[in-house]
């Protein structure tokens, strides 16, 4: 698939510059090679690719042998005079998968989690030895009973009395409202 997009990259590059018709006609023929031109393609220039939005390409995907030339003569007539063998030839020299073969999974998701895994223990990691070797402890402010002593204190010098903490607090019955 790769292959595909650089070639249609390429061949789109090259057909946009000020070149002539004859110098764009002669890079796409040497990009493709022999193989037949069947149709407009799904990008408009003579690429191959596997789609199942798009299931006719431009271009066949082999190049024609003198087989496969024997075999589109003996298509031309009757199609029950062709075996399944010679059938599945002409169909796999005009594309390279069939639609359960484009559809089928390919296997690319257990790379991907493979990257996630390795990146998320990566970081994962790199905060634990951070936390280990790097910062602070957390200061002895952060337990309970410090927290405590700090609300006490803060209800005690009536602190935000409007829409603060103490607006809150019953001062006379010593609970929260």
């Amino acid at each position: 698939m790769a292959n595909v997009n650089l070639a249609s990259v390429v061949l789109r590059n090259a057909l946009r510059t000020k070149v002539g018709v004859r110098q764009s006609h002669d890079m796409i023929s040497q990009k493709i090679g022999k193989r037949e031109v069947v149709g407009h393609g799904w990008n408009g220039l003579p690429v191959y690719a596997d789609r199942v939005d798009f299931p006719m390409p431009a271009i066949r995907f082999k190049e024609d042998t003198r087989d496969i030339l024997a075999l589109r003569e003996k298509e031309k007539g009757c199609w029950k005079k062709l075996s399944v063998q010679e059938k599945k030839a002409l169909y796999r020299a005009s594309f390279c998968q069939t639609f359960s073969e484009m559809k089928y999974p390919t296997g690319e998701w257990k790379a991907a989690l493979g990257a996630i895994l390795i990146v998320s223990s990566m970081s994962l990691t790199g905060m634990l030895l951070l936390k280990a070797f790097v910062y602070d402890p957390i200061p002895e402010t952060f337990d309970e009973e410090h927290q405590k002593a700090q609300l006490k204190r803060m209800l005690d010098l009536n602190i935000n009395p409007i829409h603060g903490v103490s607006s809150k607090w019953d001062y006379d019955n010593n609970k929260w409202k």
